[in-house]
């Protein structure tokens, strides 16, 4: 048998074509080379690419490949197997240089950190921090935050092999695309499209409400009210402009936007410091009694929560192309972010409980805050928590922009969605389309009012389940299919971690639905999910559409 010296790039999306034959050629295998970019833009993965006949005048290749099956490519392709020496000199002159087409590669550890981090920690330490303690009791916080933060890692543990074994733009759509194939892949990255999204559109709402705990003069007006929810043009104003804040950051580059993670997660620290410093020196394990409220079901209140508030670890793997590491150390840094958020919101929860006591959690509407200000006896302690929860809503907001323009980005390169979500910065390099696109939804947002955004958010949190569930069935049905695959990061107890990964998936999922106490609303939150499921449908037939149409014109 004959190797032909032949290199093709490769992405990570997979369409399966049937065997095409391939005439006038002896028998030959052809030598892949799985990295980036693609050839003139293709988007290649090569499954099987040996070529065998009995007949030596035909040969047969079983390939796959997306995007429409792109012409220049499959040509690329042809003209190499028929004509190998002449292929592969053209190659050699047309292939893209790798840094001039794909994600730059700037991430360190700290910057993948605060990513991750910044992405779980958003504005309710220090909104909630007093109603888990009233409901919980300060040690039943730390219980229900250790016994959700145990759940999480679970799954965790399941995207960190994945992470490591295919660093690739898009996350969950690789991992699930492989694992489970197209079908299901779309469903799972359209969910957490969904999530992201909403999420952005979210804060543009939630940080002018933040802001005004500082400066209560920032209302100018009230334009309407959408379901009882008003609008003030001075909302409107600062959501609409942090929102074009965040677009640019994000469109001048990954390592732009890290430096802006790094700088709020600071801020965040140094309020963590006062918070806890001033507890310590003025508080009172006094106050945090009782350790656990009663009734003690009061923990499970604050368990419920607990999967919502860490959402936002899964934007590590989406950035997983521009993370400069070994693979092993991203599904490391997946699960120490993940520690990181949980302590954090176990240390806020415990020393708001050492500052106030009962009657003052109970009368607090912004406890955090309020705690500062009485330990250190200064209103300005309590403004500082509160800049603190401000730089929260950008850390996570800023993640899940960095998050939703890559799911769309790897969406695209499937075929799923309009290829323009597919073009990065010429001189960035970044998704700017789907940046541009994200930021003015979010510009938009605080128009609707806060009631609106507010479904959106839980009808968000939903679908971050289903991604949640997908992500530990891909894993196992990987680790059955192709137990030779590297996997840098490797789980020991594959069908333990990914068996309960799943279970509890389905238990966080099982809350959303009718009959839990945290159930969707129907039918404005359930409305929202039918008509984003919609809106996939159609994106899904037109997909194959266009996916069958191209093979047939092809053979």
């Amino acid at each position: 048998m004959v190797f032909f010296p032949l290199q093709l790039y490769v992405g990570p999306d997979i369409a399966r074509l049937p065997s095409a034959r391939l005439p006038t050629l002896a028998q030959a295998a052809v030598e892949v080379e799985f990295q980036r970019p693609v050839i003139f833009q293709a988007n290649f993965e090569i499954f099987l690419a040996v070529l065998y006949g009995n007949d030596p005048g035909q040969a047969y290749v079983s390939f796959a490949c997306s995007d429409g099956f792109i012409r220049d490519g499959l040509e690329l392709f042809y003209y190499a197997c028929l004509f190998p020496q002449q292929s592969s000199t053209a190659m050699q002159e047309n292939a893209v240089p790798p840094e001039r087409t794909g994600f730059i590669r700037v991430l360190k550890t700290r910057e993948v950190v605060v990513l991750g981090f910044g992405a779980m920690i958003g504005w309710s330490w220090v909104l909630m921090a007093g109603y888990w303690v009233t409901n919980a009791g300060s040690i039943g916080t730390l219980i229900a935050f250790a016994a959700g933060g145990l759940a999480i890692a679970l799954i965790g543990l399941t995207y960190s092999e994945l992470a490591s074994a295919m660093p690739l733009a898009g996350g969950e759509h690789v991992y699930t695309h492989r694992g489970l194939g197209a079908g299901w892949s779309f469903v799972c990255t359209w969910a957490l499209l969904m999530a992201y999204l909403n999420v952005c559109l979210f804060e543009a709402v939630a940080l002018p409400t933040a802001v005004e705990y500082l400066a209560p003069q920032i209302r100018i007006g009230v334009l309407w009210e959408v379901l009882g929810a008003p609008v003030d043009l001075g909302f409107v104003l600062i959501g609409a402009g942090s929102a074009l804040l965040v677009t640019w950051v994000n469109v001048l580059g990954i390592r732009t936007a890290a430096r802006l993670q790094t700088l709020a997660i600071g801020l965040i620290f140094i309020c963590g410091l006062v918070l806890a410093t001033g507890a310590v020196s003025f508080g009172s394990l006094e106050n945090a009694r009782p350790w656990i409220a009663e009734p003690a079901t009061g923990i499970l209140t604050v368990l419920i929560m607990v999967p919502a508030l860490l959402v936002g670890f899964d934007v590590i793997p989406q950035s997983a192309e521009e993370i400069d590491l070994p693979p092993a150390k991203i599904g490391t840094l997946l699960i120490v972010s993940v520690f990181l958020a949980v302590a954090w919101y176990g240390l806020v929860g415990f020393t708001v409980a050492m500052a106030l006591d009962a009657p003052s959690l109970a009368a607090s509407s912004m406890a955090t805050g309020d705690a500062a200000s009485r330990v250190w006896g200064h209103p300005a302690a309590g403004a500082l928590l509160v800049l603190g929860g401000v730089a929260g809503i950008l850390t996570s907001w800023n993640a899940f922009v960095i998050g939703g323009s890559r799911v769309l980005f790897a969406l695209a390169k499937s075929g799923f969605v309009p290829a323009v979500f597919a073009r990065l910065h010429p001189r960035y390099r970044t998704p700017w389309v789907g940046i541009a696109a994200i930021g003015l939804l979010s510009c938009l947002a605080p128009l609707f009012g806060r009631t609106v955004l507010v479904w959106m958010i839980n009808a968000g949190s939903f679908a971050t389940m289903i991604a949640y569930l997908f992500v530990p069935v891909a894993f196992l049905a990987l680790r059955r299919k192709e137990p030779d695959m590297p996997r840098p990061f490797r789980i020991r107890r594959p069908r333990l971690v990914g068996g309960g990964a799943i279970v509890l998936a389905v238990a966080l999922l099982s809350a959303y639905l009718p009959g839990s106490p945290s159930a969707l609303i129907w039918p404005y939150e359930w409305a929202m999910i039918l008509v984003w499921a919609m809106l996939g449908l159609v994106l899904f037939v037109r997909y194959r559409s266009v996916r069958n149409r191209s093979v047939r014109n092809r053979f």
